[in-house]
Protein backbone atom coordinates (compact mmCIF):
# COMPACT_ATOMS: atom_id res chain seq x y z
CA UNK A 1 0.00 0.00 0.00
CA UNK A 2 1.49 3.53 -0.92
CA UNK A 3 0.32 7.23 0.08
CA UNK A 4 1.22 10.16 -2.15
CA UNK A 5 1.60 13.67 -1.22
CA UNK A 6 -1.76 15.97 -1.52
CA UNK A 7 -0.98 19.44 -2.47
CA UNK A 8 -4.31 20.52 -1.39
CA UNK A 9 -4.25 23.91 -3.23
CA UNK A 10 -8.31 24.23 -2.94
CA UNK A 11 -9.01 22.97 0.70
CA UNK A 12 -9.57 26.19 2.65
CA UNK A 13 -10.12 27.12 6.29
CA UNK A 14 -11.23 30.81 6.96
CA UNK A 15 -8.85 32.47 9.37
CA UNK A 16 -11.44 34.47 11.40
CA UNK A 17 -10.20 37.03 13.71
CA UNK A 18 -10.20 36.68 17.51
CA UNK A 19 -10.77 40.25 19.08
CA UNK A 20 -8.71 41.30 15.91
CA UNK A 21 -5.85 39.18 16.83
CA UNK A 22 -4.41 36.31 14.39
CA UNK A 23 -6.62 32.67 16.01
CA UNK A 24 -4.37 30.29 17.86
CA UNK A 25 -6.40 27.63 17.14
CA UNK A 26 -7.30 27.32 13.15
CA UNK A 27 -9.43 24.37 11.31
CA UNK A 28 -7.26 22.46 8.77
CA UNK A 29 -9.44 19.74 7.59
CA UNK A 30 -13.41 20.12 7.85
CA UNK A 31 -15.54 17.60 9.55
CA UNK A 32 -15.13 13.98 8.00
CA UNK A 33 -15.36 10.93 7.29
CA UNK A 34 -15.72 12.13 4.09
CA UNK A 35 -14.14 15.31 2.74
CA UNK A 36 -15.10 15.91 -0.35
CA UNK A 37 -13.94 17.90 -3.75
CA UNK A 38 -15.20 20.76 -5.94
CA UNK A 39 -14.52 18.23 -8.60
CA UNK A 40 -16.43 15.39 -6.81
CA UNK A 41 -13.03 14.02 -5.18
CA UNK A 42 -13.28 12.25 -2.24
CA UNK A 43 -10.60 11.79 0.95
CA UNK A 44 -11.34 10.20 3.98
CA UNK A 45 -10.53 11.32 7.67
CA UNK A 46 -12.11 8.86 10.11
CA UNK A 47 -11.11 7.95 13.54
CA UNK A 48 -8.31 5.93 12.40
CA UNK A 49 -6.68 9.27 10.27
CA UNK A 50 -7.07 11.49 13.13
CA UNK A 51 -5.00 8.52 15.30
CA UNK A 52 -2.43 8.21 12.55
CA UNK A 53 -2.05 11.86 11.70
CA UNK A 54 -1.94 12.77 15.95
CA UNK A 55 0.67 9.64 15.96
CA UNK A 56 2.96 10.58 13.22
CA UNK A 57 3.56 13.92 14.60
CA UNK A 58 4.39 12.45 17.99
CA UNK A 59 6.35 10.64 16.42
CA UNK A 60 8.17 13.50 14.14
CA UNK A 61 8.84 15.70 17.42
CA UNK A 62 8.94 18.78 15.34
CA UNK A 63 6.80 21.54 14.55
CA UNK A 64 4.71 21.78 10.96
CA UNK A 65 5.43 24.69 9.13
CA UNK A 66 2.54 27.26 7.82
CA UNK A 67 3.91 29.15 4.91
CA UNK A 68 2.47 31.28 1.63
CA UNK A 69 0.87 29.56 -1.32
CA UNK A 70 3.05 26.58 -0.53
CA UNK A 71 6.05 27.26 -1.10
CA UNK A 72 7.31 24.70 1.14
CA UNK A 73 6.36 22.41 -2.17
CA UNK A 74 6.67 24.96 -4.69
CA UNK A 75 9.67 26.65 -3.85
CA UNK A 76 12.23 25.14 -1.81
CA UNK A 77 11.99 21.74 -4.38
CA UNK A 78 13.83 23.92 -6.49
CA UNK A 79 16.08 25.89 -4.12
CA UNK A 80 13.91 28.86 -3.63
CA UNK A 81 12.95 30.78 -0.33
CA UNK A 82 10.24 29.00 1.58
CA UNK A 83 9.72 30.78 4.65
CA UNK A 84 7.21 30.23 7.61
CA UNK A 85 4.40 32.17 8.23
CA UNK A 86 3.58 30.12 11.86
CA UNK A 87 4.47 26.82 13.16
CA UNK A 88 1.86 23.99 13.97
CA UNK A 89 2.27 22.83 17.81
CA UNK A 90 -0.12 20.42 18.09
CA UNK A 91 -3.36 18.91 16.94
CA UNK A 92 -6.89 18.36 17.90
CA UNK A 93 -9.83 16.41 16.61
CA UNK A 94 -13.17 18.64 17.22
CA UNK A 95 -16.60 17.31 15.70
CA UNK A 96 -14.82 15.31 13.54
CA UNK A 97 -12.14 18.12 11.89
CA UNK A 98 -8.75 18.64 12.45
CA UNK A 99 -7.55 21.55 14.33
CA UNK A 100 -4.56 22.75 14.73
CA UNK A 101 -2.89 25.05 17.48
CA UNK A 102 0.13 27.51 15.89
CA UNK A 103 2.10 30.05 16.51
CA UNK A 104 2.45 32.56 14.09
CA UNK A 105 5.32 34.65 12.97
CA UNK A 106 5.17 38.25 13.38
CA UNK A 107 4.68 38.96 9.34
CA UNK A 108 2.47 36.03 9.46
CA UNK A 109 0.03 37.60 12.64
CA UNK A 110 0.26 40.70 10.73
CA UNK A 111 -0.84 39.73 7.18
CA UNK A 112 -4.01 37.59 8.92
CA UNK A 113 -4.82 40.49 11.10
CA UNK A 114 -4.49 43.14 8.46
CA UNK A 115 -6.73 40.92 6.02
CA UNK A 116 -4.15 40.19 3.79
CA UNK A 117 -4.45 36.58 3.93
CA UNK A 118 -7.74 34.96 4.90
CA UNK A 119 -7.31 30.98 4.25
CA UNK A 120 -5.62 28.39 5.19
CA UNK A 121 -5.09 25.44 2.81
CA UNK A 122 -3.56 21.74 4.30
CA UNK A 123 -1.06 19.71 2.49
CA UNK A 124 -1.58 16.11 3.88
CA UNK A 125 -0.11 12.40 2.85
CA UNK A 126 -2.72 10.11 1.73
CA UNK A 127 -3.33 6.20 0.80
CA UNK A 128 -4.13 5.60 -2.71
CA UNK A 129 -6.63 2.65 -2.11
CA UNK A 130 -7.92 3.92 0.79
CA UNK A 131 -8.07 7.86 0.17
CA UNK A 132 -7.33 7.75 4.38
CA UNK A 133 -5.44 10.66 5.32
CA UNK A 134 -2.58 9.64 7.28
CA UNK A 135 -0.20 12.28 7.95
CA UNK A 136 0.17 15.96 7.74
CA UNK A 137 2.77 17.62 6.12
CA UNK A 138 2.08 21.78 6.06
CA UNK A 139 0.03 23.89 5.72
CA UNK A 140 -0.22 27.84 3.85
CA UNK A 141 -1.65 30.78 3.96
CA UNK A 142 -3.55 31.40 0.31
CA UNK A 143 -6.31 33.57 -1.00
CA UNK A 144 -7.48 31.79 -3.76
CA UNK A 145 -11.61 32.27 -3.41
CA UNK A 146 -13.59 29.55 -1.94
CA UNK A 147 -16.41 29.89 0.79
CA UNK A 148 -16.66 26.62 2.32
CA UNK A 149 -14.48 24.25 3.77
CA UNK A 150 -14.40 22.02 0.57
CA UNK A 151 -11.39 19.77 -0.96
CA UNK A 152 -9.75 20.00 -4.65
CA UNK A 153 -6.19 18.44 -3.85
CA UNK A 154 -3.72 19.19 -6.72
CA UNK A 155 -1.57 16.25 -6.85
CA UNK A 156 2.19 16.64 -5.97
CA UNK A 157 3.61 15.21 -9.72
CA UNK A 158 6.60 13.21 -7.89
CA UNK A 159 4.05 10.96 -5.86
CA UNK A 160 6.44 10.64 -3.43
CA UNK A 161 5.64 7.58 -0.75
CA UNK A 162 5.40 8.46 2.99
CA UNK A 163 8.53 7.16 4.79
CA UNK A 164 6.96 5.80 8.19
CA UNK A 165 8.56 7.00 10.97
CA UNK A 166 11.10 4.44 12.92
CA UNK A 167 10.02 6.11 16.64
CA UNK A 168 6.34 5.83 15.21
CA UNK A 169 6.71 1.81 14.47
CA UNK A 170 9.26 1.03 17.69
CA UNK A 171 5.61 2.83 19.54
CA UNK A 172 3.31 0.07 17.80
CA UNK A 173 5.75 -2.73 18.65
CA UNK A 174 6.96 -2.88 14.49
CA UNK A 175 9.89 -3.35 12.77
CA UNK A 176 11.94 -0.19 10.79
CA UNK A 177 11.17 -2.58 7.53
CA UNK A 178 7.15 -2.42 8.83
CA UNK A 179 4.39 -1.27 5.87
CA UNK A 180 1.74 1.18 6.14
CA UNK A 181 -0.30 -1.68 5.83
CA UNK A 182 0.95 -3.52 8.79
CA UNK A 183 1.58 -0.12 10.88
CA UNK A 184 -2.44 0.21 10.52
CA UNK A 185 -3.28 -2.96 11.42
CA UNK A 186 -1.17 -2.29 14.17
CA UNK A 187 -2.83 0.51 15.04
CA UNK A 188 -6.24 -0.53 14.45
CA UNK A 189 -5.17 -3.98 16.94
CA UNK A 190 -4.25 -1.04 19.85
CA UNK A 191 -7.48 0.74 19.24
CA UNK A 192 -9.88 -2.22 19.60
CA UNK A 193 -8.23 -3.23 22.75
CA UNK A 194 -7.92 0.35 24.16
CA UNK A 195 -12.14 0.53 23.44
CA UNK A 196 -12.27 -3.33 25.05
CA UNK A 197 -10.71 -2.12 28.11
CA UNK A 198 -13.07 1.18 28.50
CA UNK A 199 -15.91 -0.68 26.98
CA UNK A 200 -15.83 -4.59 28.86
CA UNK A 201 -17.23 -4.92 32.69
CA UNK A 202 -16.69 -8.23 34.05
CA UNK A 203 -19.59 -10.21 35.58
CA UNK A 204 -19.57 -9.61 39.09
CA UNK A 205 -21.63 -13.13 38.90
CA UNK A 206 -18.18 -14.52 38.67
CA UNK A 207 -16.10 -12.42 41.23
CA UNK A 208 -15.79 -12.27 44.86
CA UNK A 209 -13.75 -9.53 46.84
CA UNK A 210 -10.11 -10.78 47.47
CA UNK A 211 -10.66 -11.14 51.54
CA UNK A 212 -13.95 -13.48 50.57
CA UNK A 213 -11.77 -15.38 48.55
CA UNK A 214 -8.98 -15.59 50.98
CA UNK A 215 -11.52 -16.56 53.85
CA UNK A 216 -12.98 -19.03 51.75
CA UNK A 217 -9.49 -20.60 50.36
CA UNK A 218 -8.92 -21.18 54.23
CA UNK A 219 -11.90 -22.61 55.31
CA UNK A 220 -11.32 -25.02 52.42
CA UNK A 221 -7.64 -25.71 53.24
CA UNK A 222 -8.23 -26.34 56.81
CA UNK A 223 -11.65 -28.49 56.21
CA UNK A 224 -9.26 -30.03 53.71
CA UNK A 225 -6.27 -31.47 56.32
CA UNK A 226 -9.12 -32.08 58.85
CA UNK A 227 -10.93 -34.36 56.74
CA UNK A 228 -6.77 -35.77 56.23
CA UNK A 229 -6.87 -36.38 59.91
CA UNK A 230 -9.87 -37.86 60.41
CA UNK A 231 -9.31 -40.41 57.30
CA UNK A 232 -5.74 -41.10 59.53
CA UNK A 233 -7.22 -41.61 62.76
CA UNK A 234 -9.87 -43.62 61.39
CA UNK A 235 -7.62 -45.74 59.44
CA UNK A 236 -5.55 -46.36 62.57
CA UNK A 237 -8.48 -47.25 64.73
CA UNK A 238 -8.99 -49.90 62.25
CA UNK A 239 -5.65 -51.27 62.40
CA UNK A 240 -5.05 -51.30 66.19
CA UNK A 241 -8.30 -53.49 66.20
CA UNK A 242 -7.57 -55.95 63.76
CA UNK A 243 -4.19 -55.78 65.24
CA UNK A 244 -5.69 -56.59 68.97
CA UNK A 245 -8.09 -59.34 67.22
CA UNK A 246 -5.51 -61.19 65.16
CA UNK A 247 -3.38 -61.39 68.78
CA UNK A 248 -6.35 -62.68 70.95
CA UNK A 249 -6.88 -65.12 68.06
CA UNK A 250 -3.58 -66.52 68.03
CA UNK A 251 -3.43 -65.35 64.18
CA UNK A 252 -0.17 -63.57 65.12
CA UNK A 253 2.40 -62.99 67.85
CA UNK A 254 3.00 -60.17 70.44
CA UNK A 255 7.03 -59.78 68.96
CA UNK A 256 5.34 -59.45 65.05
CA UNK A 257 2.37 -56.50 65.85
CA UNK A 258 4.88 -53.83 64.78
CA UNK A 259 6.05 -55.81 61.49
CA UNK A 260 2.18 -56.44 60.74
CA UNK A 261 1.63 -52.42 61.70
CA UNK A 262 3.85 -50.73 59.21
CA UNK A 263 2.66 -53.37 56.97
CA UNK A 264 -0.57 -51.68 57.15
CA UNK A 265 0.11 -48.25 56.21
CA UNK A 266 -2.54 -47.86 53.71
CA UNK A 267 -5.63 -49.18 52.96
CA UNK A 268 -4.03 -51.71 50.51
CA UNK A 269 -2.13 -52.88 53.36
CA UNK A 270 -4.75 -52.86 55.68
CA UNK A 271 -7.00 -55.25 53.19
CA UNK A 272 -3.59 -57.23 52.61
CA UNK A 273 -3.49 -58.29 56.59
CA UNK A 274 -7.10 -58.52 56.73
CA UNK A 275 -6.90 -61.38 54.53
CA UNK A 276 -4.09 -63.04 55.76
CA UNK A 277 -5.35 -62.91 59.21
CA UNK A 278 -8.58 -64.51 57.83
CA UNK A 279 -6.32 -67.41 56.22
CA UNK A 280 -4.17 -67.56 59.06
CA UNK A 281 -3.84 -70.38 60.83
CA UNK A 282 -3.76 -70.25 65.26
CA UNK A 283 0.24 -69.70 66.14
CA UNK A 284 -0.33 -68.45 69.46
CA UNK A 285 -2.10 -69.32 72.70
CA UNK A 286 -5.36 -67.13 72.71
CA UNK A 287 -5.19 -66.82 76.18
CA UNK A 288 -2.09 -65.71 76.38
CA UNK A 289 -0.68 -67.85 79.36
CA UNK A 290 0.93 -70.48 77.48
CA UNK A 291 0.11 -74.71 77.42
CA UNK A 292 -0.23 -75.84 80.45
CA UNK A 293 3.02 -77.69 81.68
CA UNK A 294 3.56 -80.93 82.96
CA UNK A 295 2.88 -81.55 86.23
CA UNK A 296 6.42 -82.52 86.84
CA UNK A 297 8.17 -80.05 85.35
CA UNK A 298 8.29 -76.58 86.90
CA UNK A 299 9.44 -74.33 83.77
CA UNK A 300 6.24 -73.30 81.21
CA UNK A 301 6.45 -72.64 77.60
CA UNK A 302 5.98 -68.67 76.79
CA UNK A 303 3.87 -68.34 73.37
CA UNK A 304 6.23 -67.79 71.15
CA UNK A 305 7.61 -71.08 72.54
CA UNK A 306 4.92 -73.01 71.73
CA UNK A 307 4.29 -71.66 68.27
CA UNK A 308 7.62 -72.98 67.66
CA UNK A 309 6.72 -76.27 69.11
CA UNK A 310 3.46 -76.61 67.07
CA UNK A 311 5.32 -75.41 63.96
CA UNK A 312 8.14 -77.53 64.03
CA UNK A 313 5.49 -80.71 65.37
CA UNK A 314 7.84 -80.77 69.09
CA UNK A 315 5.82 -81.79 72.16
CA UNK A 316 5.62 -78.89 74.13
CA UNK A 317 6.67 -81.34 77.08
CA UNK A 318 9.66 -82.62 75.77
CA UNK A 319 10.68 -79.00 74.83
CA UNK A 320 10.02 -77.75 78.48
CA UNK A 321 12.59 -80.76 79.51
CA UNK A 322 14.92 -79.60 77.27
CA UNK A 323 14.79 -76.19 78.21
CA UNK A 324 14.61 -76.98 82.07
CA UNK A 325 18.14 -79.24 81.38
CA UNK A 326 19.83 -76.09 79.56
CA UNK A 327 18.91 -74.13 82.74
Amino acid sequence: MKTQLALNSEIYSSVELIDGQAPDWVEIIPPGPMVVGRDGRRWLFDELAADLVQSSFVARAIDLPIDWEHATQRRASVGLESPASGWIKSFETRNGGLWAKVEWTPRGALQIESREYRFLSPVFDYETDSTRIVQMVSAALTNKPNFLLTALNQENPENTPVKLSPALLAALGLPETATEEQAIAATNQLKTTAQAMNTERPNLEQFVPRADYNTLLSRATNAEQALATHKTGEHNKAVDELITSATQAGKITPATVDYHRAMCQDEAGLQRFKEFVAAAPVVADASGLGAKADPKTATALNSEEQAVCQQLGIDPVEFAKSKQSEG
